[in-house]
């Protein structure tokens, strides 16, 4: 069975057009996958910090959430 002979740039390019098209469609999918990157990033980030500082007791954490800190 012969390959046919395909050009390596007319390869990228029709690569290219199909992932911009499927981005394009599947924009919410996206923007899904990118908001829980982030959401996981700033979570671990906080983890982090959150490992630098002292333990906070009870009341210290009600205050900060009810904006009274």
């Amino acid at each position: 069975m012969a390959q046919p002979d395909v050009d390596n740039e007319a390869m990228k390019r029709v690569l290219k057009e199909a992932l911009t098209e499927t981005l394009h469609e599947q924009r919410d999918l996206l923007h899904e996958v990118f908001t829980e990157v982030l959401e996981d990033f700033a979570l671990s980030e906080a983890i982090r910090e959150g490992q630098q500082t002292g333990r906070a007791n009870r009341d210290e954490v009600f205050d900060v959430l009810e904006g009274r800190a």
